[in-house]
C-alpha cells in the first residue's frame, strides 16, 4: 500500500490514478497529522510526501518516522515543487530515499517506487 501525503487533490488524483495503474493500493492523506493517524492505522510499504503541507511540513513528519522504531523503516519518497539542491539534501538527510520534483513523469514516479519496493526485504 502506498501513502500520497499531499494537500493538492489533483496530485492526489493523478498519484492514485497511476499507482493504482500499475497495481498498488493508494491511500490518501491531505496533512501531516491525517497521515500519522493513517500510518498508526496501516502501515504502507511506501510513502510518497509532499513538503508543503498545512501543519507538519513534509520535513518535519519524515523526522517524526524516521525517530519513530515502528516506522523508522518504511521509504519515503519526497514528491515536491521545492526544486533547490538544499530542500533535497535536508529531506535526503532525514532519511528520504528519493527526491522528485514536480511537475512529475507519473510513468518515471511509478518506476522508482518499483525500483525502491524491489530492493526493501520481504519481512511479510
Amino acid at each position: 500500500m502506498i501513502l500520497s501525503v499531499d494537500d493538492e487533490r489533483d496530485v492526489i488524483d493523478l498519484v492514485r490514478f497511476h499507482f493504482s495503474r500499475a497495481g498498488y493500493e493508494v491511500v490518501t492523506a491531505l496533512s501531516g497529522r491525517e497521515a500519522l493517524e493513517t500510518i498508526r492505522c496501516r502501515r504502507p510499504d511506501l510513502v510518497l510526501l509532499d513538503l508543503m503541507l498545512p501543519d507538519i511540513d513534509g520535513f518535519g513528519l519524515c523526522e517524526i518516522l524516521r525517530r519513530n522504531a515502528a516506522t523508522a523503516a518504511i521509504p519515503i519518497v519526497i514528491l515536491s515543487a521545492w526544486a533547490t539542491s538544499d530542500a533535497r539534501n535536508v529531506g535526503l538527510e532525514l532519511g528520504a530515499l528519493d527526491y522528485v520534483t514536480k511537475p512529475f513523469s507519473p510513468k518515471d514516479l511509478v518506476d522508482r517506487v518499483n525500483r525502491l519496493l524491489a530492493l526493501r526485504p520481504k519481512s511479510r
